[in-house]
């Protein structure tokens, strides 16, 4: 077999020793992420032209919980902020993933 050959093989099993959680000695690099401090949910929400109701139930929010956000009475927390920042850069990819198949 071909060097490239051997090392396609070589990839394929180290990527199925580590999908079943084999120490596997590769390299892994970490990314860090900025997260913002803060998200105004309603210019996301209105952005998307979506009502509460329906900006909800897309995104697995309640409507309470929004219009918390959007007025001020609480802020997203971190893993919130993640999501709504996803949501606010790439919300088709969102409801892709979402998406029942």
């Amino acid at each position: 077999m071909s060097k490239i050959g051997d090392m396609i093989l070589e990839g394929l099993a180290e990527a199925l020793a580590h999908a079943s959680g084999e120490a596997t000695g590769a390299r892994e690099t970490i990314v860090m992420v900025e997260i913002p401090k803060r998200i105004d949910v309603r210019a996301l929400r209105e952005r998307l032209q979506m009502s509460r109701p329906v900006f909800a139930a897309r995104f697995g929010f309640s409507v309470r919980t929004l219009q918390k956000w959007e007025t001020g009475e609480r802020q997203p927390e971190g893993p919130a902020r993640a999501y709504l920042t996803v949501i606010d850069r790439n919300p088709a990819a969102v409801v892709e993933a979402l998406t029942a198949p």
